[in-house]
């Protein structure tokens, strides 16, 4: 089967690539930078080509020069870039989104899989739980353009047949993140607490926010997309991972690294911000359709997490 994974050496791209190539597969990996930091140890077990999504003829060129069955479209803008420039965040998620979409109709691509986000709901959840059927209403573009590419590719798989499916990742925990987020405190109390620096976490104690660690990312998304098409009715799933107050992610992180110089100085505009989101995610849609398990507890995610930064820290730099 030939893959294609759009984003593959980037932080989750990467990692979906690398347990591809444990299940036998030789993944396409496409991606505006060519770098193979995150990919050690499956360099040669893949083939890197080097394209932007928002430029219709590199996806339309690598489509039809490896004959694509299967693409992982992870490439995108994340949020605090995508709000800082609005318009390049248009041109590389939502004209992206629908490159690989045209791509697929005119080439025959079995399948398109799409990684979206919690961030496509808002401020405005009434309900204490967010699940499924919660209704999209984001306030960041990043979350604008991640609804849009849903409902594109919706339309896409009721129009034309299309296997379109995906996942909505909560914040996403893991070393090396150099992306500013609003929930990136996750990644970086941990990472700061190894390398022995002190950390301040920028949102209350109290506040919560899923999380979930990469390695689970990979996981779903990829579970997502083999799971028989019969059984696939809601199509794109919400997941929410750990779902832990900051103090105690701190706690957590201190039954590993006791003497973590982690302290909080809230930043109230971005405590606001992800006010909305402060509520546990139901994932029994995913559990039920596609068998969803996460993998990695806070506990286990710590412990990889440094292990990970030990054995690997020419990735991490």
């Amino acid at each position: 089967m030939a893959i294609l994974v759009t984003g593959g050496t980037g932080f989750i791209g990467a990692e979906v690539t690398r347990v591809l190539t444990r299940k036998g597969e030789r993944p396409i990996v496409f991606d505006i930078n060519d770098r193979k930091t995150l990919l050690k140890g499956v360099e040669d077990k893949v083939t890197i080509v080097k394209g932007d999504v928002s430029n219709y003829s590199h996806i339309f060129n690598v489509v039809k020069q490896y004959k694509i069955d299967v693409i992982y479209h992870l490439g995108s803008m994340l949020s605090v870039p995508s709000d800082a420039d609005p318009w390049s965040s248009f041109r590389v998620n939502a004209q992206g989104t629908f490159n690989v979409l045209e791509a697929a109709r005119i080439l025959g691509v079995k399948q398109v899989i799409f990684s979206s986000t919690l961030a496509t709901y808002g401020m405005d959840i009434r309900e204490d739980v967010i699940d499924d059927y919660t209704l999209q209403r984001p306030t960041l573009f990043y979350g604008c353009t991640k609804v849009f590419s849903e409902l594109m590719g919706r339309f896409y798989k009721k129009k034309f047949g299309l296997d379109f499916r995906g996942v909505r990742y909560p914040a996403i925990v893991g070393p090396g993140v150099k992306t500013p987020g609003v929930v990136q405190y996750y990644s970086w109390a941990i990472e700061e607490a190894y390398k022995g620096n002190p950390f301040k976490i920028w949102v209350t104690p109290e506040t919560k926010c899923a999380a979930q660690y990469y390695k689970d990312a990979a996981l779903s998304i990829i579970q997502c997309a083999q799971a028989p098409l019969e059984k696939i009715k809601m199509g794109v799933y919400v997941l929410g991972g750990m779902f832990l107050s900051a103090q105690e992610l701190v706690d957590n992180i201190k039954k590993f690294l006791p003497k973590a110089q982690l302290t909080f100085e809230p930043n109230m505009e971005i405590v606001q911000a992800i006010k909305g989101l402060s509520k546990p995610v139901d994932e029994s849609r995913a559990r039920e359709e596609f068998g969803w398990v996460g993998q990695y507890p806070i506990e286990r995610t710590i412990e990889d997490f440094i292990k990970e930064l030990k054995e690997n820290p020419e990735m991490y730099k």
